[in-house]
């Protein structure tokens, strides 16, 4: 069984790669084998993350985005809810 993010991402609830669940549990996000904190969206198949451009905001007040190319590899900092798989394994 594997618990793998999606391919691709978004932290803002506008984009169709929005999932408030999934965000929810935590995203760790390598990008050229550096993790990285400030990651806006990602997709894995096509190997790029958009990283917020500092604090400057278009007319709509949404944070300038910046895409950059390379490896990205992600994963869940938590477990989902009702996963029980990492405790009680030495019940004896």
């Amino acid at each position: 069984m594997t618990d793998t993010p999606p391919d691709r991402l978004s932290t803002n609830p506008d984009s169709p790669f929005f999932q408030q669940e999934l965000l929810e549990r935590g995203i760790g996000i390598r990008f050229k084998g550096v993790e990285r904190r400030d990651v806006e969206e990602y997709s894995r198949s096509e190997g790029w993350i958009r990283v917020a451009l500092g604090k400057k905001v278009d007319r709509h007040g949404r944070p300038l985005t910046l895409k950059l190319n390379g490896e990205v590899e992600a994963w869940f900092e938590r477990p989902a809810a009702g996963d029980d798989t990492a405790t009680d394994t030495d019940a004896a």
